[in-house]
């Protein structure tokens, strides 16, 4: 298959592992670098703004679109996860992306897959503890992606921090050779971070989804002026209760392990909260501490 140079306004639609590697191969043999862009669909801004990044770094873009059946447990939103190709690829016109790789199930999944990868380091601990599946999954699915495409760049946000430190030790574990870029959250005009599951709140839940990071903001201010960490940390997490929150976690992290803060270096507020049914997480960075 040939790469040719293509408009903002029409990427190519790839189907299959096969087509997709046949066509990283032509870049390649071209000389043209590769970025991708893995994501699960129902693209926002967010999204938009991983796209836009991967231009800067990339000769071309591609952009996966896969809601990874691996990376649900039972009882969770697979089934109601919002699909909307048609509208993803409208949403991508005018940005600089090449090929749109939207494989079925049964195309990354064949009858008798047997293989998984297991995840320890920065997946221990957090979203693990409270949805153990999760990385096995997602860092399955990514290394697949990765080895189709062989992009010399993927791209992911910030908001899912740990995924981020999970893909990045992935890959660097298993020689896969992409480098990995994290960029920053995008918010809306009330901070809450981008999502697709934000589509999942109603009115009245979508305004209190605000104070989730009114509530980090105020313990990352309470952390820096000195306050004792359990302290900061038990007030954030009685103040999203009182604002209907149930907490999963509310936790200070190494930035770069997501073990235990250590002195002097760069630490990590992530936090997991469900309103009703919507599970909502989020990250800042807080500065190094004594």
């Amino acid at each position: 298959m040939t790469a040719p140079a293509r408009s903002k306004a029409s990427p190519l639609v790839i189907r299959t592992t096969n087509e997709l590697q046949a066509w990283s191969d032509s870049c390649r043999q071209q000389g043209r670098t590769i970025a991708m862009v893995p994501t699960m669909g129902a693209l926002h801004e967010g999204h938009l703004s991983l796209v836009d990044a991967a231009a800067k770094a990339a000769d071309v873009v591609v952009v996966s679109i896969f809601v990874n059946p691996t990376q649900f447990g039972p009882g969770e939103d697979f089934d109601a996860y919002p699909r909307t190709e048609t509208a993803d690829l409208e949403k991508l016109k005018g940005h600089a992306v090449e090929v749109v790789f939207a494989p079925n199930a049964a195309q990354m999944y064949p009858d008798g897959f047997a293989t998984s990868i297991s995840v320890g380091g920065p997946s221990m601990g957090l979203e693990t503890d409270f949805r153990p599946h999760f990385f096995s999954g997602v860092a399955t699915v990514v290394a697949k992606l990765l080895l189709a495409a062989r992009p010399h760049f993927a791209v992911f946000g910030e908001k899912d921090y740990q995924q981020l430190l999970v893909v990045r030790r992935m890959t660097r574990d298993l020689n896969i050779g992409t480098e990995i870029i994290g960029c920053p959250t995008l918010r809306e005009a009330d901070g809450l971070a981008l999502s697709s599951r934000n589509a999942y709140l109603d009115a009245p839940a979508r305004q209190k989804a605000a104070r989730l990071p009114a509530v980090l903001k105020h313990v990352i201010v309470s952390l820096e002026a000195g306050a004792p960490v359990e302290t900061a940390l038990a007030d954030g997490r009685a103040a999203l209760e009182r604002s209907g929150f149930e907490v999963d976690y509310l936790s200070l992290c190494d930035a770069a392990t997501l073990g235990a803060p250590i002195p002097g270096h760069q630490r990590r507020l992530l936090v997991a909260a469900r309103l009703g049914s919507t599970r909502l997480i989020d990250n800042m960075p807080v500065k190094a501490g004594d």
